[in-house]
This record gives structure tokens, C-alpha cells and sequence, in this order.
């Protein structure tokens, strides 16, 4: 089938007018699940998949793509306004955006958002239809020594996250990683820090720990007695957000952003298990690097909320490339839609390009358009949300916590997760307390498990030598990944000696 073809396909299968009614209708629940607190695009995925019992293996795909791509836009609309990421790839955007947000100037950081949002998505939905088989076959080139380059890369960012405060950075770092150790290893069944609790034997979920450093101590702050509450006055807009989009100049400060992060964030979500979450820090941390004023970024620029929005959305296209070409999902929420089509018979792999064209058609089509629709949606959606902004925070602190504690109880129907959420709440203030790096903590349990294991996988495989797991003639790409998260984590401590010994010649 030509690519004239498959475009008028997928325009044929996503613009008949039941089929565009249920992508509007997808559009609109991908939105709101991705703002309410807890909900991952994971979890929004298979919320949307009761939808689609009844309806045929396109009209299917088509619906799960909408949703999927609209809840990870969705996240940042709670991230920016009350600092919950509404999904976990949105905690970068809570850096930027917040503080944005108590200047008065939400709607500037929400027009960023969507506009970044749209653009990464767009541009992986691009390279999802040219590239999908070619981009998949240098995906299944990363061996287990190369994903663990990879994750380390990401742990690497560390000594970037606060370079003013490295030492505390990668001290929450560590943290981070501690946390990711809980559980029974994947490699050898080995029990480790659960203190004889089956409840922690799966480890420690992310999203509990996500809403307890960020939506719950942000509620301890604002309610602290001595602290002076958030009013209108203080920029929170008293409940009135009106979606700004950014100028023209504004867009042109941060078009290099948004291509850079678009870009990173599709090769990222192509990696199977990598993800918008690893993608949105990874892409956060490389602007901080590359940016002439990175002492800005966490002070509320929009650098910042392009750089995370972009790549989060990006990884999306990403990680539907193994889905459609392989069969092998790019991500969690790649996961359940993968089983959903299983069920109905769809036989996903290489042969699926082949001889049923029309599923990538449909799903880049349907992508196009959910990128596009859902700045709309999600301009509505956030003035819903920013109501409550005017509610006395006498009463939005507890509503926060239930809603917080409805999203934690609902990913894994557990109490575990309450009490680990709570707990994660209380190990904020303690982190705040001592200035160490919520962000870094995350980024510990994020990359942990995955690093982790890939490293175990690559050493068995390497027979028990680190020399061969990274072998520059067997392995590459983790030896040149290597070399740069050496030089990354050797940096800060070269780098000011260097200046200092430069200083002295003068």
C-alpha cells in the first residue's frame, strides 16, 4: 500500500462520523483521567478499555490511541495548578509550572504546556509512520548491557538536577534507588527490605510515592500555621484561568526546546520499558545542561514546561513503533492495549505492517488528531479544574487528599498504597526539611527496578565481566553511553578545579 493510500485510509477510518464522536469522546476521558490525581496513562488506558468491548479491532485501536494520548496531556494540567502530576511523566512540569502559577501567570503555563504537548506529539506521530520499521530494527539492536547505559544515563542526570546542590542531589538520588530495592529481586527471589510484609514483596509502587512527595506535603505546607495561605492575591487567580497561548517571540525562544525534546522523547519511548517518565526527567535535566541560564530553570520559565510536555508526549508515538512493527510494547500503556487487541484476534508483529496496513493508518491519523483536539479540550477541561482554585484552602487541602487518596487506592486496589502514600507524605516534609531533592528521589524509584535488572541480565550474559558488558567491539553504544555518564557524573568535581587552576595562571 502507498503512502498516498495509507493516508486516505486512516482519514477514512478516523473521520466517519461514529468513529470521530468516540475519538472526541476518548479525547475528553483521556483528558480528565490524566488530571485526576493517580491516575496514569496506564490506568486511563484500561479504564477506556470497558468502551471498547463491543467495537472492532480499529474502531478499538483508535479509541485506546486518543485516550492515551490525551491523558498524558492531561497530567499537566494538576501539575501546574496545584503541583500534583496528574500522571508521573508530569512531575517535571510541576518544577516550572507552579511557581508559574502562583505569579498569576497559570494560563501562560498551561497555553506552553498544550502547545509543547501538541508539537511532541505530532512530531512522533510523524516519525511512528515514516520510520516505524527502521527505527524498531535499531531499537532491537540495545542489548541488556545497552538499556542498563541507558537507565544509568538517566541516573546520571543527578549532577545536573541542582548544580548548586549537587551533593544533596545525588544523596536523594540514593534515596530514590533504596526505595526501588524494596521488594523480592526479579533475578534471584531474594527478599529485601520488607521487614517480613507480603504486601511488599511486589516493591514499591511509584505513584503512591509520587502523589505523597508532591500532593500531599504540598498540603502539609499550605496548611502550616505559620505560613500564610495561597489566596488570589498571592497569584493563584481565585479560581479564573484563562488558557494563554504563548507569542510568537515566546515560541521562537523555545522552538529548539521543543524539537530537541520531541525528538529524544520518541527514541526514549521506542525503548521497551523506557517511557514518558524517563523521558520527561532525561529531557528536562538535557535543557537545564544546554540552556544560558539554567539558574532559571525550577524559578518558573517556560523552557522548562516545553521541555518536559514535549518529550512526555513524545514517547507516546514512541512506544506505539515496537507495538505496531513488533509486536513488543514500548511502555506500560502500550501493554494494555497490546492484550486488548490480543483479545480480539489481532496478530501483532512484523507480518501486521504487511498485511493489515490500515491499524497503522488508523493509529497515526487518530494521533494527528488527538494532538490538535485535545489544546481544546484541555483549555475547557482547565478552567473545570481551576474552579476549585477559589475554593478557601481550608476545604481544597482535604479535597486534595481525597482525591489523592481515591487515585492511590485505585491503582492497585490496596491499602499498601495508602499507607505507603502517607508515609511518602511525611518523608517530604522530612526531605524538605532537609533540603534534599524530591525530584531526585523519584528519579531513583523510576530508573531503579529497570536498571537493576538489565544490569543483572548483562552481566550473566557477559559471564561475569564488567570489561565484556561493555565491550567497545561486542556492545558500542553502552560503552559510548558509559563513557558519557562517567564524564557527566566526573564533571562537577573536575570542572571547578579546572576554572580554579585557570584562575590562578591569570
Amino acid at each position: 500500500m502507498s503512502m498516498g493510500q495509507l493516508l486516505a485510509s486512516g482519514f477514512a477510518a478516523v473521520f466517519n462520523p461514529g468513529m470521530f464522536f468516540m475519538v472526541c469522546l476518548a479525547i475528553v476521558l483521556g483528558t480528565i483521567f490524566g488530571a485526576l490525581p493517580g491516575v496514569s496513562a496506564t490506568m486511563a488506558v484500561a479504564l477506556g478499555l470497558t468502551f471498547t468491548y463491543t467495537m472492532d479491532p480499529i474502531p478499538a485501536i483508535v479509541f485506546l490511541t486518543a485516550i492515551y494520548c490525551s491523558s498524558i496531556t492531561g497530567g499537566s494540567i494538576t501539575a501546574i495548578l496545584f503541583k500534583i502530576p496528574g500522571v508521573p511523566s508530569s512531575a517535571p512540569t510541576t518544577f516550572d509550572g507552579y511557581p508559574m502559577a502562583q505569579r498569576g501567570e497559570a494560563g501562560k503555563a498551561l497555553g506552553v504546556a498544550l502547545l509543547a504537548s501538541a508539537i511532541g506529539g505530532l512530531i512522533s506521530a510523524v516519525a511512528m509512520f515514516l520510520l516505524s520499521q527502521p527505527l524498531t530494527r535499531a531499537a532491537l539492536q540495545f542489548g541488556p548491557s545497552d538499556l542498563f547505559a541507558v537507565t544509568f544515563l538517566g541516573l546520571s542526570i543527578l549532577t545536573c538536577l541542582d548544580s548548586e546542590h549537587i551533593l544533596t542531589c545525588i544523596i536523594s538520588g540514593l534515596l530514590g534507588l533504596l526505595l526501588a530495592c524494596v521488594g523480592q529481586d526479579k533475578m534471584y527471589a531474594v527478599q529485601r527490605l520488607t521487614f517480613g510484609s507480603r504486601n511488599l514483596l511486589a516493591g514499591i509502587d511509584m505513584i503512591p510515592v509520587l502523589i505523597g512527595l508532591f500532593a500531599v506535603t504540598e498540603v502539609f505546607k499550605q496548611t502550616d500555621p505559620k505560613k500564610k495561605r495561597l489566596s488570589a492575591e498571592d497569584g493563584i487567580t481565585g479560581g479564573r484561568v484563562n488558557t494563554k497561548m504563548p507569542s510568537l517571540k515566546e515560541i521562537w525562544s523555545i522552538k529548539w526546546t521543543m524539537l530537541r525534546c520531541s525528538v529524544v522523547g520518541t527514541v526514549v519511548g521506542i525503548l521497551p520499558g523506557a517511557g514518558a517518565t524517563i523521558a520527561s526527567f532525561m529531557c528536562y535535566t538535557m535543557e537545564t545542561k544546554l540552556s544560558k541560564h539554567p539558574e532559571k530553570f525550577g524559578t518558573g520559565i517556560i523552557d522548562g514546561i516545553a521541555a518536559s510536555e514535549a518529550s512526555n508526549n513524545a514517547a507516546t508515538g514512541g512506544a506505539m513503533v515496537p507495538l505496531l512493527s513488533l509486536g513488543i510494547p514500548g511502555g506500560n500503556a502500550a501493554a494494555v492495549m497490546m492484550s486488548a487487541l490480543t483479545l480480539k484476534g489481532v496478530q501483532l508483529g512484523p507480518l501486521l505492517l504487511t498485511n493489515q496496513p490500515e491499524y497503522l493508518s488508523a493509529t497515526f491519523m487518530t494521533m494527528i488528531v488527538t494532538n490538535i483536539l485535545m489544546v481544546i479540550v484541555a483549555m475547557a477541561i482547565a478552567k473545570v479544574f481551576a474552579q476549585i482554585l477559589a475554593i478557601p484552602y481550608s476545604y481544597l487541602g482535604p479535597i486534595i487528599l481525597m482525591l489523592a487518596l481515591i487515585g492511590t487506592y485505585g491503582d492497585q486496589m490496596s491499602a499498601t498504597s495508602v499507607q505507603i502514600m502517607v508515609l511518602a507524605g511525611v518523608l517530604g516534609l522530612i526531605v524538605r526539611a532537609c533540603h534534599l531533592n524530591s525530584a531526585a528521589i523519584v528519579l531513583g524509584l523510576v530508573l531503579g527496578n529497570m536498571c537493576e535488572q538489565n544490569f543483572s541480565r548483562g552481566y550473566l550474559m557477559s559471564k561475569g565481566s564488567i570489561l565484556t558488558m561493555f565491550n567497545p567491539v561486542l556492545h558500542p553504544i553502552a560503552f559510548v553511553l558509559i563513557i558519557v555518564c562517567i564524564v557527566m557524573l566526573v564533571s562537577p568535581i573536575v570542572m571547578p578545579l579546572i576554572k580554579k587552576a585557570r584562575a590562578a595562571k591569570r
